[in-house]
C-alpha cells in the first residue's frame, strides 16, 4: 500500500519533471542514422563481433544497469538527450535491429563526449 503510493508519486513527479524539461528544449535527431555503421566501423566491428560487449559499455557508460532491455535504454537515452522518437518505434528497432541499434546509441555517447570536451576548452 504505502510502498506503492510512495512508488507512484515518484513516477509522477520524474513524469512531470521529463516534459517540463523536454518542453524547454527542442527534440533532436539522433547523431548518427540507425544504418550508419561506417560512419564508425570500430563500433560496428565491436557490436556485430563481441554484441554482449558492446551492451555493457554502452549501459555503463550511460550510467545504466546493463540488465535493462534495450528499448528501456532507447528511451531513457532519447528523454536525457531531448531525442525525437516514440516507445513504439523504440521496441520495433530494438526487436528487429538490436545490433544497429546498440551501435547508434554508442555513436550517440561518443558524439556526446566529443562536444563535453570541446566545450571544457
Amino acid at each position: 500500500g504505502q510502498l506503492v503510493d510512495q512508488c507512484a508519486s515518484n513516477y509522477l513527479i520524474s513524469v512531470a519533471e521529463l516534459q517540463h524539461t523536454m518542453a524547454e528544449k527542442p527534440l533532436t535527431d539522433w547523431d548518427s542514422g540507425l544504418l550508419d555503421c561506417f560512419e564508425d566501423a570500430s563500433t560496428c566491428c565491436y557490436g556485430f563481433w563481441c554484441g554482449p560487449c558492446l551492451t555493457q559499455t554502452v549501459a555503463g557508460r550511460f550510467g545504466e544497469n546493463n540488465l535493462l532491455p534495450l528499448f528501456d535504454l532507447m528511451v531513457a537515452m532519447r528523454n536525457r538527450y531531448g531525442i525525437k522518437g516514440s516507445l513504439l518505434n523504440d521496441i520495433v528497432i530494438s526487436s528487429c535491429c538490436a545490433t544497429c541499434s546498440w551501435c547508434q546509441m554508442h555513436r550517440e555517447l561518443k558524439h556526446r563526449k566529443q562536444l563535453g570536451a570541446k566545450s571544457k576548452l
